[in-house]
């Protein structure tokens, strides 16, 4: 693992806050503004929620790699929880199968600059969501 590859266990609470920080600090180090950065450590907290909330455990990747020929900061939150039965459903605003206020799917979809889901009911999701890494000043 290398300061551009970090991989959370997700289980607690307090791993959530874990995988948001590694995420500021990668963020903060590629040269993100403060209000990117905010936002890539929001949709890594929505994203880890997902896996306390739903899977029970699972793991947040954060890698720089190349998306679409640029350079990104990509995040993965992979789990072996139920799935997502309609995923289209879950990226609608207020939709929610737990006790949500939905808004974790859809919220991080609108912070990051793309977010895709890949789910197989009962085998659990994989959501990948990145941010350009802005160009070098």
């Amino acid at each position: 693992m290398t300061a551009d590859n970090v991989v959370i266990a997700v289980k607690t609470s307090n791993d959530i806050v874990t995988a948001r920080q590694a995420g500021r600090e990668l963020a903060a180090k590629l040269g993100f503004t403060l209000t990117d950065i905010t936002m890539i450590s929001t949709a890594i907290s929505e994203v880890a929620r997902n896996i306390t909330s739903y899977a029970g455990t699972g793991e947040i990747r954060i890698t720089v790699e190349e998306r679409e020929g640029r350079r990104a900061l990509v995040v993965q939150a992979q789990d072996q929880g139920p799935g997502i039965l309609d995923i289209a459903r879950a990226l609608e605003d207020g939709y929610s199968t737990g006790r949500g206020l939905g808004l974790g799917l859809p919220g991080a979809r609108r912070l990051m600059d793309r977010l895709l889901i890949e789910s197989t009911p009962g085998q659990g999701t994989l959501v990948e969501m990145w941010k350009w890494v802005p160009p070098r000043a």
